[in-house]
């Protein structure tokens, strides 16, 4: 950030770009976790300053409860900054709570919605982020025609269509 950005920015804005920074540095990542907007729409939490630490993709997840998700993101970044390296449209079996988890580039045109406390780290959004993909707890994904109604919307993908766009579902990935 320059310093004219620098000193566009509020007082609070300024905390908090300070705070994501310090406990990025200090953990790894900063981890912002953001309610649902209403009942149609799920929480979703992701980190801040994994690309700035370790050359990670920042991760995302959307609809698990509030304390998991970031529990999720944690776990990604702590196994990315040991060297493991995550492909989209992949299952990983057992990821998380005995569940799998599936990978997809999240499209930048969805950062400001998502990402928007991120953009005080990276002003120009110039950081690559990924979306992790959790089933129900029968293992179904949010594009499956047997979805539970209203999954989908609980747990968009954070495409530009939407849908999976790195892997064909059922083809080529779950």
């Amino acid at each position: 950030m320059t310093p004219e950005e620098l000193a566009e920015l509020t007082d609070d804005e300024r905390a908090l770009r300070d705070k994501l920074i310090a406990d990025a540095d200090e953990y790894g990542t900063a981890v912002v976790e953001v309610p649902a907007a209403d009942e149609r729409s799920g929480p979703y939490a992701f980190t801040v300053g994994a690309w700035r630490r370790f050359g990670v993709p920042e991760a995302i997840v959307v609809g698990l409860p509030p304390g998991l998700g970031a529990d999720l993101v944690n776990l990604y970044v702590k196994r990315a900054a040991a060297g493991e390296r995550f492909v989209t449209g992949i299952r990983y079996k057992d990821f998380f709570a005995g569940r799998p988890v599936v990978f997809e580039r999240v499209f930048k045109g969805r950062y400001p919605e998502f990402f928007g406390s991120a953009f005080l780290v990276y002003p120009k959004g110039d950081f690559p982020a990924v979306q992790i993909i959790v089933p129900t707890e029968d293992v179904i994904w949010p594009w499956h025609p047997h979805a539970p109604e209203g999954f989908a919307r609980w747990q968009p993908i954070l495409t530009d269509s939407l849908k999976p766009e790195s892997w064909t579902p059922g083809v080529n990935g779950p």
